[in-house]
């Protein structure tokens, strides 16, 4: 029989993966990666960056938009396995103390490391088997890169070593290393004042105090900001004291806004050879004849003006016509001589 036969698959499944969760194969083929890269990136390395660069790769991110990836092609940095520690400064979520001025000779002697993995997938990090003697947490910055530009605390690979390499002294070692990516020195510049604040500072315990006001003074203004957002609209509004002025200055812009609509409405009209047509009548000596009101009762009829009615009842009572019996007009004359007949 031949050997293996009598084994079960759950026996071959667990010989067949290595300590970290992997494949053997892919294991196997990973490490000879990592072990060509190694030698590759240490003899690049020597000629193209001043000090050692190394990670753990964890295949959180995608091989296109991975920093540390693009690192390792270049030959910058080195892959370490699950279990290989780090002699210089590695920049872990799982430090207990900041990167500081102070780590500037462990960093020039021994180089800095990063853990390349995801933000939300850190409780699968093996941290225990990762790292070394000199773990360092990383202050308050701001990402610049494409992913989560704006965030802080979300540094990348290359963010990350290109801040331990700032703020120890090296900003030059943090411009050579983000050169190589079309974003990266937009880190340095939106954090520059950040970078200088903590250059000025010795220790982990002055990068702390220095993060902390840091902190309190953004928290501040953005309460400022926020205040006068809320009372925008109370300065909007003017003095407060001088709202019986505004009122007035308001009425005078509304009756001129009135006039200018009355002007508009007695615009001059003109016919269609472009003479003026005026709206004003005048008699012959040139006198302007007021137009009368003309009004209409609920059946459409013309209802003469008050004054004209009155005029119009003197003139009828003035000029009153009589009658005779026979229903004959009497002129006014031949009134008046029987009248004078009658009186002789």
């Amino acid at each position: 029989m031949a050997k293996g036969k009598n084994k079960s698959s759950e026996e071959r499944s667990s010989k067949s993966r290595t300590s970290n969760g992997h494949k053997s194969k892919q294991h196997h083929i990973r490490k000879g990666r990592q072990e060509t890269g190694a030698s590759s990136s240490s003899s690049n390395s020597n000629n193209a960056f001043p000090t050692k660069l190394a990670m753990w790769d964890f295949d959180h991110c995608d091989p296109k938009r991975c920093s540390g990836k693009k690192l390792e092609r270049l030959g910058l940095i080195k892959n370490l396995r699950v279990g290989q520690k780090f002699q210089g400064v590695v920049v872990s979520p799982n430090g207990k103390s900041i990167v500081c001025p102070n780590d500037k000779e462990i960093v020039e002697t021994n180089g800095a490391a990063v853990v390349e993995c995801s933000w939300a997938r850190l409780d699968e990090i093996p941290f225990n088997k990762i790292g070394g003697k000199n773990e360092r947490l990383l202050p308050y910055l701001v990402a610049a890169n494409p992913v989560n530009y704006g965030r802080p605390w979300r540094l990348n690979c290359v963010e990350a070593l290109a801040a331990c390499f700032a703020i120890v002294g090296h900003l030059d070692w943090a411009e050579l290393l983000l050169s190589n990516f079309s974003w990266g020195l937009t880190f340095l510049k939106i954090n520059e004042e950040l970078i200088e604040l903590y250059q000025k500072c010795t220790d982990s315990e002055s990068i702390t105090k220095a993060q902390e006001e840091w902190l309190e003074k953004i928290e501040q203004e953005a309460k400022e900001r926020k205040d006068k957002a809320q009372s925008g609209d109370i300065w909007m509004m003017g003095n407060v004291n001088r709202a019986g002025d505004d009122d007035e200055d308001e009425g005078v812009l509304d009756s001129d806004a009135d006039s200018e609509e009355e002007e508009e409405e007695e615009e001059v009209e003109y016919d269609n050879l472009g003479n003026v047509i005026s709206k004003k009548k005048y008699d012959a000596l040139g006198n302007e004849i007021e137009e009368k009101e003309v009004k209409y009762d609920s059946l459409g009829n013309i209802i003469e003006s008050e004054e004209e009615d009155d005029d119009d009842d003197e003139e009828e009572e003035e000029e009153e016509v009589q009658y005779d019996k026979l229903g004959n007009i009497i002129e006014k004359d031949d009134l008046t001589k029987n009248m004078e007949s009658l009186t002789v």
